[in-house]
């Protein structure tokens, strides 16, 4: 079965706007002229698309079923026509990725960094997140790239072999934090005091988990969890928890002395990383770009 791009891009929009006037005025046609277009379309799929409703359009389950097929297609589409448009210097690239926390950091913007210079008609679009995001987005064509800690290859998403790294993780707290006062100070003094930490479910959560059970200790009771750098970073900084972070991620809180590492002795969590993508289909030549510029940084990343 060929699809028509624009009726594609139609039904789409209906979708994201919610209802078929929305999608007419953000796609600068005519309500009559959509609803032909999407007629057209559920001629050619053999079912309706939408169950129509006073308050708006909704899908039906065949439109459950295109509309992923119908992202895939049309981000590959717009893919396509970017690069060959930057080929022919009428358009710039851009590279879309993601990155957990440690590594939007300090490597990915050091790797943009490298990247802009050889080619400064590139565009960058970032996401931040753990693991689960970065998957969905990468599954979602959101980003061409993910930088994240090793997980296992699934059907869809793959490991880039020859681009990892290493970093360490550490306990944080604010400088002034009472426990730095406490002599012989060990992890297990850390058990009842406030910490916030990212969620049940991520990668950072797992890693002090294992950390804990590795010094034969329960996982600490968590005050706060969430996925936002910045909270995490304005609690320990100002409001007296502690928390699990990579060292890369508080480098400016440290010159700066708002927290620093918890000195515990023998507390160090080691993490591989490295880069993802899909599985099938071809990698765009800006993802390519970067992903060039991160095999340079990491090859001699101690």
């Amino acid at each position: 079965m060929t699809f028509n791009l624009q009726q594609l891009q139609a039904f789409a929009t209906i979708v994201s706007t919610g209802s078929l006037g929305r999608a007419a005025d953000a796609l600068h046609v005519t309500q009559p002229a959509l609803s032909r277009a999407i007629r057209r379309l559920e001629e050619q799929v053999g079912a309706p698309l939408f169950e129509r409703h006073s308050r708006g359009m909704h899908l039906s389950a065949v439109g459950e079923t295109l509309l992923p097929h119908a992202t895939l297609l049309l981000r590959e589409a717009e893919q396509a026509r970017e690069e060959i448009d930057a080929m022919r210097g009428l358009a710039r690239g851009t590279i879309r990725c993601g990155a957990v926390g440690s590594i939007a950091s300090f490597v990915l913007p050091t790797a943009v960094n490298g990247v802009l210079r050889k080619w400064p008609g590139l565009r960058v679009e970032i996401i931040e997140g753990v693991w689960d995001r970065l998957a969905d987005a990468l599954m979602r064509r959101e980003i061409d790239l993910a930088l994240s800690m090793v997980v296992p290859d699934t059907d869809e998403i793959v490991s880039i072999g020859d681009c990892c790294w290493e970093d360490l993780s550490f306990v944080v707290a604010a400088l002034d934090h009472p426990l730095r006062r406490k002599p012989g100070l060990t992890l297990a003094d850390t058990l009842d005091a406030q910490w916030t930490i990212p969620p049940r479910g991520t990668a950072p959560f797992d890693h002090v988990r294992e950390t804990f059970a590795a010094h034969g200790l329960r996982m600490p009771d968590i005050a706060v969890e969430t996925r936002s750098i910045t909270t995490l970073k304005s609690l320990v900084g100002s409001s007296g928890f502690l928390s699990w972070m990579a060292s890369t991620m508080y480098t400016t809180e440290r010159k700066a002395g708002v927290f620093d590492t918890l000195e515990l002795p023998g507390v160090i969590g080691r993490r591989t990383l490295t880069a993802f993508r899909r599985r099938n289909g071809i990698l765009p030549s800006p993802a390519a770009k970067l992903l060039e510029q991160l095999r340079l940084l990491t090859s001699v990343t101690p």
